[in-house]
């Protein structure tokens, strides 16, 4: 385990961890399609007058995109959008997304859910995405580790993160996990807020360009600076938790 990985592991004093299902975010842990997100948010937010910025993109993500639209067009026009409306600037917003070029899936990935899978867990995506090509791409890139009804999308819940309810569904169509039997890894704030309120295990993994405090300060239990990283930990993480 590398020096820098030590430094990241949190002395937690957790028990009653019983790791048996690993619930991946899907955007900026599974995918580098932050940059690309970025860009059309602010395309799509402009048009309707909306100032929206790359950190926004961030520092928003997760969250059901509905939702995002209605609380800035709340605070900087006033306005109460119903979902419907902000449903038709989400609809822009996901057609200057795919006309870009198609996100790489990040290095480590496969490897890590191929660990997971030989250590007998099983694998669950949670995402805020609505976009139904994206979670065709999921099934189609990762469909040896993880079935299309296995993954939570924010058509399956009324409430984003950071509520804990994506993940609470997560490990309801996995199997009817416990929150103690879950690990979760995000790259988000409010996707990290969300881990920890479920009560799973939260692994947060820094893609982006936030400082590593404010992902531990939602309640990371671990941080790695990238995917790779916690692949080749993953025997030792899971092992800590098993002790536990």
């Amino acid at each position: 385990m590398s020096s820098q990985s030590q430094q990241n592991i949190l002395s937690t004093g957790e028990t009653g961890r019983n790791p048996k299902v690993v619930l991946f975010d899907m955007d900026g842990v599974l995918y580098d399609s932050m940059p690309n997100h970025g860009v059309a948010w602010q395309r799509a937010m402009k048009e309707f007058g909306i100032h929206f910025t790359v950190e926004d993109s961030y520092a928003t993500e997760g969250a059901r995109g509905v939702d995002t639209i209605r609380k800035y067009a709340k605070e900087q026009l006033g306005k109460d959008l119903t979902e419907e409306e902000a449903q038709r600037i989400y609809d822009v917003k996901a057609h200057y997304f795919h006309k870009m070029p198609e996100a790489k899936v990040f290095d480590g990935v496969v490897a890590l859910m191929k660990k997971i899978k030989a250590s007998g867990l099983k694998i669950g995506i949670v995402t805020g995405s609505a976009q139904l090509p994206l979670i065709e791409r999921v099934t189609r890139d990762f469909g040896d580790f993880v079935s299309a009804d296995q993954i939570t999308t924010a058509y399956d819940v009324k409430r984003g993160k950071p509520n804990p309810d994506p993940y609470l569904m997560g490990l309801q169509k996995a199997g009817n996990y416990l929150p103690s039997e879950g690990i979760v890894v995000e790259n988000a704030p409010l996707g990290v807020h969300a881990g920890a309120a479920a009560g799973c295990y939260t692994v947060a993994i820094n893609s982006g360009p936030l400082a590593d405090s404010v992902l531990l300060n939602e309640g990371a239990n671990i941080l790695f600076p990238t995917i790779r990283e916690f692949a080749d930990n993953w025997e030792h993480v899971l092992d800590s938790l098993e002790k536990r």
